[in-house]
């Protein structure tokens, strides 16, 4: 069988058309969606970045691979034992790769990943690694020559997997001008209302209105799409603008990469995935453009999986998945034999059946901008996130804090203070998933809390006493008083 997975950084589900999104941001990816299964309920476990593709090619959570963050020790995959071989690392032998090669399947990546985040445990398994080596600044122009060329030359074979990585929806925004403005003219999402711009400009944080682009300088110069503040309705406009034209951008070269296996006879016989390594917040806790928290916002990302023989009828599974269950599942689809020492679990009898089988409940972690856990679960009919904050990362994030997803998806309104049964509840799950991850766990390390003893997340960490500067340079006095109260050990 032949696998094709088109995984878009940043790419957050309720900006593409099949899942909703009044802009045409889609039209290939939407088609493709018309084909086959819709899954709406998706859940990278750990993010952002490199945490989360650590733990889909891995099989297993951050907790049990020991990658959080994006610096420090918890980059890093946790060391092995005295014993390991030189050919027997952990994730050769019971990696996903690995496990497809188990099954004869030829595995190639076209992604400069590996490098960009020094994630070198990542290409294990690989027969063929195509880094276009511009460090994730790539254009799908980029991409896909490169793509187009391996097809050319594997695409009628039986037995492959191919790994097409595009970065056009990942800040900075910098689709070509020659592509033009399509929503120029288009409104924008209903939430984002003039009040809710102000509140986020007098607010305060990395990647919000006033810090769009952190402490870091300014970006405009080179990539006019991306304001370097979002000093007005129109600057939010321009930044909606920018997030969905990379959108459209990476859909037409997919529609491109569907007409190359057409062209190859092939499109037929092929497994065509498209999916993420996490969501993006544009607005949401105030992250403008970045995959700052644990919500579902960052975690939640697309999963559209046409699959041959299932008849081209669209369906859409709205259970719980944690996106290495599909791993997992295509692993079994395809005959093999899930890794014991994943964390995953298939879901593949019910994928034949066009049936629905999920879990009960999903825990989500973030380690590079915050230290944050939240878990997304159902209680009394209604849809809940629920964030246990370690360290708010600069940001306007309490210890606990309780969402209704089914009243209030973009986050506007904590309710922990006032449904404490519901936040109980969510501890109490969260206290479950700890307990079972640790005393699975090959080490007695909880790599969040390596993260917060090197000194919080990597890339807040030495930033405060210039943050709290600047925060009273221009007028949020309120802000930086907050913020040195918290972090009282950090100046």
């Amino acid at each position: 069988m032949r696998l094709l997975y088109i995984d878009i950084d940043s790419l957050r589900p309720d900006h593409l058309g099949c899942y909703g999104y009044h802009r045409q941001t889609s039209p290939n990816i939407d088609r493709l969606a018309g084909e086959g299964v819709r899954f709406t309920n998706v859940y990278a476990s750990d993010a952002p970045c490199l945490p989360s593709r650590t733990a889909l090619w891995s099989g297993r959570t951050g907790f049990h691979n020991g990658v959080v963050s994006h610096g420090g020790a918890r980059a890093q995959p946790f060391p092995q034992g005295p014993d390991t071989g030189d050919r027997a690392n952990v994730f050769t032998t019971t990696g996903w790769m690995g496990a497809l090669a188990k099954l004869g399947m030829k595995t190639a990546t076209i992604s400069p990943f590996g490098q960009r985040h020094a994630a070198w445990h990542w290409y294990a398994g690989y027969n063929e690694i195509y880094n276009t080596g511009k460090y994730g600044d790539e254009l799908a122009d980029d991409i896909m020559p490169v793509a187009f060329d391996w097809l050319e030359r594997n695409g009628t074979g039986e037995e492959w997997f191919l790994h097409v990585n595009l970065w056009d929806p990942h800040t900075p925004y910098r689709t070509p001008a020659s592509f033009g403005e399509p929503f120029a003219d288009e409104p924008l999402p209903a939430w984002l209302t003039e009040d809710v711009w102000r509140r986020s400009w007098e607010g305060f944080g990395p990647h919000s209105p006033q810090e769009p682009n952190w402490l870091w300088g300014k970006v405009n110069e080179r990539f006019p799409r991306q304001p370097d503040l979002i000093d007005s309705m129109e600057a939010m406009r321009q930044w909606v603008n920018g997030y969905d034209t990379g959108i459209r951008y990476a859909d037409e070269w997919i529609g491109r990469l569907m007409e190359r296996l057409h062209r190859l006879g092939i499109y037929e016989e092929t497994i065509i995935v498209v999916s993420a390594d996490h969501g993006e917040n544009i607005g949401e806790l105030n992250v403008w453009g970045d995959h700052q928290t644990a919500d579902h916002i960052t975690c939640n990302v697309p999963l559209i999986i046409r699959y041959p023989g299932t008849g081209g009828q669209a369906r859409v599974d709205t259970a719980f998945h944690y996106h290495f269950d599909w791993a997992a599942t295509i692993v079994e689809l395809l005959g093999g034999d899930v890794p014991a020492n994943w964390d995953a679990v298939s879901f593949a009898p019910a994928f034949r059946m066009g049936e629905q089988a999920g879990r009960d409940f999903l825990v989500t972690s973030q380690g590079a901008w915050a230290c944050q856990r939240g878990v997304r679960f159902r209680s009394g009919g209604q849809n809940y996130l629920f964030l246990r904050t370690y360290h708010d990362g600069f940001k306007e994030l309490e210890p606990l804090m309780l969402f209704n997803l089914d009243d209030d998806l973009y986050l506007q309104q904590d309710l922990a203070a006032e449904e404490p049964g519901v936040v109980a509840e969510a501890q109490s799950l969260l206290e479950s998933w700890t307990t079972e991850q640790m005393l699975t766990s090959e080490t007695d390390v909880d790599p969040l809390m390596t993260v917060l003893r090197e000194g919080g997340p990597f890339y807040t960490r030495g930033y405060l006493p210039r943050y709290i500067e600047r925060l009273k340079r221009t007028g949020r006095e309120d802000h930086a008083v907050r913020l040195a109260r918290i972090h009282r050990d950090e100046l």
